[in-house]
């Protein structure tokens, strides 16, 4: 029996709207939507925070991590099992228990049963909870006496310590979900107060993963997107507080999107060598879903050197029922699966690291290009990953700016290899203010291994410096529409169809032409500044114009001062 657990009713009119009803319900859905998230942030930093005292960051967010994902089964269990009560005593419904076919008990027996059958969970990739690993049990036995007794899944045991007791809790994940096995953490090992882990249990207690609402509005955010986003906001506070850039673990989401719509993997190796917590994975996943395509026509690979992110990405792929072939460690110099060749690689590895070179790397086979600067790692992440790609292979790389144009230390002469090689699809210049407490400009590089007879011998520079909208004090995001924009001109200029160079926008390049600009890739170069709209009226009779309204201007600011004079003398206050 299969079961939808997440459905949910919007509470929009139901009359048909209009375009411009449409969007301005999109809009406040999304404006909505972010002041949810922002709310649950500051709810949840803020109090985690406060329980912190004097535990260090590095400590502390193991079982703040863990807990979050604890009571994200627990609730995505629970919402399912109510998804199942209420498919088996609906009258429409395919799955329905007619209560006439049983005696009172026997129709509760059948309930009970349907609803502890495991298999009605894994069919909708929920995780199987037992009784110790909900929340609920968790926060009553968690103020239980050390040495208590309690029944729980019809066992007996004795309270042995908050610490013990999420142990257990994750524990029993593990053994009906095997592929978390190493990933969970071990809270007694950490050795935190009891009151600390007393107090986180409470803090997660209110918040339900499965039914966000703002302002009495459903929203329309999906469980597994609210825990992604948790996570990514409190890895990028400890990150913080740990003295590191929180924006280098993780990859916007519109970026993340607009490059898998770019690339659109519906079938073939997807790789990531720099995964963070799996967000490209995840977003390919989306999309084939959106297509209609087979998640079996995919294999996942990737590589994470930072061990709690690494945990992540293990989560987040089961949590989705995705398979997964990841390793942890440093894929420059211990490369996982170097013997692999992938059909899609999408990347955000972190930019301009300068200590990654070891001398046993100096006549490694990826670098066919040349040897990358030993001071700075993008283009032994390019290098890499081109050395990955099949024959018909794509890559899609973000990378910071000073990659398209950088002459020191032979990056230039590798950027013209890989040039003339005919490897380079498209650069794209991204806005700033993208990523989290990252200022450093940003932009995409596209190669192909196999470039379509339209693009053989050019590459498509598009410049989107220009396009997205500020969402918050500090952070711009794109709309959709802005992502249309730049993958249908992409698409567009692949098949050789319905496109043409667009000033200060997009401009498709020969490569003499990029050789006579000393294979510089910086889009700005290529396609150069947006026509303004001319003013044909003459010169002096625009400065006369202009005169006269700056006078007019003197004019109302001379009767403004002497006003405020008047009211100040009035006060007492002249001169």
């Amino acid at each position: 029996m299969c079961y939808n657990a997440n459905s949910q009713q919007p509470t929009a009119n139901s009359q048909q709207p209009t375009a411009n009803s449409r969007q301005s319900s999109a809009d406040l859905h999304a404006r909505y939507e972010q002041a949810f998230l922002a709310e649950l942030d500051k709810k949840l930093w803020d109090a985690a925070d406060r329980l912190r005292t004097s535990v260090d960051a590095a400590v502390y967010k193991y079982p703040v991590l863990g807990l979050v994902f604890l009571k994200y089964v627990s609730d995505s269990f629970t919402a399912c099992q109510e998804a199942i009560k209420a498919e088996l005593t609906d009258p429409n419904s395919d799955y329905y228990l007619d209560p006439a076919d049983f005696d009172e008990q026997s129709y509760q027996d059948e309930i009970d049963a349907e609803l502890a059958d495991q298999d009605n969970y894994t069919a909708r990739n929920v995780f199987w909870v037992k009784d110790i690993a909900r929340y609920d049990t968790i926060q009553k036995i968690a103020r239980y006496q050390l040495g208590q007794p309690y029944t729980v899944d019809g066992k007996e045991a004795k309270f042995g310590g908050v610490a013990k007791l999420i142990d257990d809790a994750f524990e029993a994940i593990i053994t009906d979900n095997p592929a978390l096995k190493g990933v969970l953490p071990n809270i007694s090992a950490l050795n935190i107060e009891p009151d600390i882990l007393t107090g986180l249990i409470d803090l997660f207690a209110d918040t339900n993963f499965n039914k966000p609402i703002h302002n009495g509005m459903t929203l329309d955010l999906s469980s597994k997107d609210i825990l992604g986003h948790v996570y990514e906001y409190f890895l990028g506070q400890f990150a913080a507080a740990e003295g590191k850039k929180a924006g280098q673990f993780f990859t916007p989401k519109s970026i993340v999107s607009l490059i898998v719509e770019m690339l659109e993997p519906l079938a073939g190796r997807v790789y990531d060598p720099a995964m963070g917590a799996g967000g490209f994975f995840v977003q390919s996943e989306k999309f084939i879903k959106a297509h209609q395509g087979n998640l079996d026509h995919i294999s996942i690979y990737g590589q994470e050197q930072s061990h709690t992110t690494y945990n992540l990405a293990v989560m987040n792929m089961a949590l989705r029922g995705i398979p997964f072939n990841f390793a942890q460690g440093d894929t420059l110099k211990s490369p996982a699966h170097r013997d692999i060749k992938m059909d899609y690689i999408m990347a955000n590895p972190p930019f301009n690291v300068k200590q990654w070179y070891d001398e046993s790397l100096q006549f490694d086979k990826r670098w066919a290009y040349g040897l990358p600067s030993a001071g700075n790692a993008n283009f032994a992440w390019l290098s890499h990953m081109i050395a990955q790609l099949s024959d018909k292979g794509r890559i899609a790389m973000v990378l910071a700016n000073g990659s398209m144009s950088t002459q020191t230390k032979g990056e230039g002469n590798i950027r013209a290899k890989i040039v003339d090689a005919d490897l380079v699809e498209c650069m794209l210049a991204l806005p700033s203010n993208l990523f989290t407490n990252v200022t450093i400009p940003a932009c995409v590089w596209f190669l192909n291994k196999n470039k379509t007879a339209a693009t053989r011998g050019k590459v498509l520079f598009i410049d989107a410096r220009n396009l997205g909208y500020m969402k918050d004090r500090v952070l711009r995001d794109f709309t959709q529409d802005d992502k249309d924009t730049i993958s249908q001109t992409y698409h567009n200029w692949q098949k050789g169809e319905n496109y043409t160079d667009t000033k200060g926008f997009c401009y498709s390049a020969t490569l003499d032409e990029i050789a006579a600009n000393d294979y510089v890739l910086t889009a700005g170069r290529y396609v150069g500044a947006e026509d303004v709209v001319g003013d044909d009226t003459p010169f002096a009779e625009k400065m006369q114009q202009l005169t006269a309204l700056l006078y007019e201007q003197f004019a109302q600011s001379a009767e403004l001062e002497e006003k405020i004079k008047e009211n100040l003398g009035g006060l007492g206050y002249e001169a």
